[in-house]
């Protein structure tokens, strides 16, 4: 594990309460990306803030939970337990220990994608003009989606070589 990695917050070291578990949760997510100052690349990193839900920006919960639905997204204890982590990764970004690509995604969409492969830990940001949103974070646990993420870094190098 990289050592600049944050330590987990598991749900236990707050005795199974999850009201205060994610509020603990929440005020790590505030530390980190509320109040700006962090950037990517030099670009300002900025919050997707709606819809908001329980008072929460939308990139709150899609770092910490998953599904389709932004209604109907259910908390991810994996991602909850990493929520320390996507400050981390950007601050990291130009570490060996995080493998970074850009891709194109539905309408032209440029995302980032920062993988600490190490910890099968994937890290997506949408690159906007002028500034950059953490998009989602989890963890990568399925073979074949290892390897679609290799083939992607390595098609998004094999274009950087090319004149």
């Amino acid at each position: 594990m990289p050592p600049w990695l944050p330590p987990l917050i598991c749900l236990a070291a707050f005795g199974g309460d999850w009201r205060r578990y994610e509020e603990a949760l929440y005020r790590v997510f505030c530390r980190d990306f509320i109040g700006g100052g962090l950037t990517f690349g030099g670009i300002p990193v900025r919050l997707k803030r709606h819809p908001l839900s329980a008072g929460k920006e939308a990139t709150f919960w899609h770092l910490i939970s998953e599904g389709a639905e932004e209604a109907e997204r259910i908390p991810d204890m994996r991602r909850c337990e990493r929520i320390g982590w996507p400050k981390a990764v950007i601050e990291h970004a130009g570490d060996p220990a995080v493998l970074s690509w850009e891709n194109e995604r539905r309408h032209g969409e440029r995302r980032a994608c920062l993988w600490v492969e190490e910890e099968d830990y994937l890290l997506v940001l949408a690159l906007r003009s002028g500034y950059v949103l953490p998009w989602t974070a989890y963890l990568v646990q399925r073979d074949h989606q290892k390897a679609k993420l290799r083939r992607e870094l390595e098609e998004f190098r094999r274009r950087q070589r090319q004149p």
